[in-house]
């Protein structure tokens, strides 16, 4: 069984804009968090500790635990995964070393398939559903910056029971002042996160901010369709979203910072590899094998191609 609230040992696999920010609110809180960096971003952490600045309150911690090898971490009760997408198959195989019996794996990567691709290499019990939503990057080596959106995770069993560690994690993350909520039925929330979070191909080809993309009535357009073609694939999947889901992502979409992007949105332009695969990619794919249409999809997926592979140099 999961240990009460700040005993827990947690890591933070990934201290970029979502990692960095969630796990440096735990350590904040006085919680034992040992994260995962790598390059320059680890050494400036190891100097100079973590600093978060957020349009809500900033702060710093120092020192913090960090380290570049996950096998260095030990067995942990609570691991918050908050790598890339793409990064997941490799790193779950890495894991092993820092599970036990109760550890429980909560990963925070865009897309649907993230759990999926865990237990490949993974005892499924060790597993829940999560997500989350912020507008936050690392700034320079050491230095998150959350510009955008109320922080907020949304997890839950993957069989939507109300356990006793869900309701643990939530005291936690309610002790570090992080919004949260345990999902009724997580499914539906990483299908709804999923279809909004595929906007950043749009913007990642027509080369516009959020603000920019829904003010022009061609891009508004394109948007839309781009997100009706997912909702109709959610339905013919089975995933439970209310008909009237789209107009409430619209005006989400409207509440973003007119020159705010998603990290997918920037990876493309500054030619790294990007979650490309696990967004639209993914859309074109479900819609072939569920036989639904998604020609916008598939043209930003197309479009994106070319470059996400010269990025991979592939």
């Amino acid at each position: 069984m999961i240990k009460n609230n700040l005993t827990m040992k947690i890591a933070i696999l990934g201290t970029g804009g979502v990692g960095g920010y969630f796990g440096g609110k735990l350590a904040n809180a006085g919680c034992d968090v040992t994260f995962l960096a790598r390059g320059e971003h680890l050494k400036a952490l190891q100097l100079n500790g973590l600093i978060v600045k957020s349009i809500k309150e900033s702060f710093h911690v120092k020192p913090i635990k960090v380290t570049d090898k996950i096998k260095d971490i030990g067995k942990t009760d609570l691991i918050i995964l908050a790598v890339k997408a793409w990064q997941v198959k490799d790193i779950a195989k890495d894991l092993l070393e820092d599970i036990h019996d109760d550890t429980v794996i909560l990963p925070l990567q865009n897309g649907v398939l993230a759990i999926d691709e865990l237990k490949e290499s993974l005892n499924a019990k060790n597993i829940i559903g999560g997500l989350c939503r912020i507008i936050s990057k690392i700034e320079s080596p050491g230095i998150i910056n959350h510009f955008g959106i109320n922080p907020t995770i949304v997890f839950g069993e993957l069989d939507n029971k109300k356990t006793n560690r869900v309701q643990k994690i939530k005291e936690l993350f309610d002790i570090a002042g992080i919004n949260s909520k345990i999902a009724d039925d997580i499914q539906s929330e990483l299908w709804k996160k999923f279809i909004g979070i595929c906007v950043s191909g749009l913007l990642a080809v027509t080369r516009t901010t959020y603000g920019e993309v829904r003010e022009l009535k061609e891009t508004l357009a394109l948007m839309r369709e781009l997100l009706y073609e997912i909702y109709v694939l959610s339905q013919k999947i089975g995933i439970n979203i209310e008909p009237d889901f789209l107009e409430k992502t619209i005006s989400y979409i409207d509440s973003f910072p007119y020159d705010s992007t998603s990290s997918l949105t920037r990876d493309v332009w500054e030619g790294k590899p990007s979650e490309i695969e696990y967004q639209n990619g993914t859309v074109v794919r479900l819609g072939e094998k569920y036989g639904i249409e998604t020609p916008v999809n598939r043209f930003i997926y197309n479009c994106i191609l070319p470059m996400e592979l010269k990025a991979r140099k592939l």
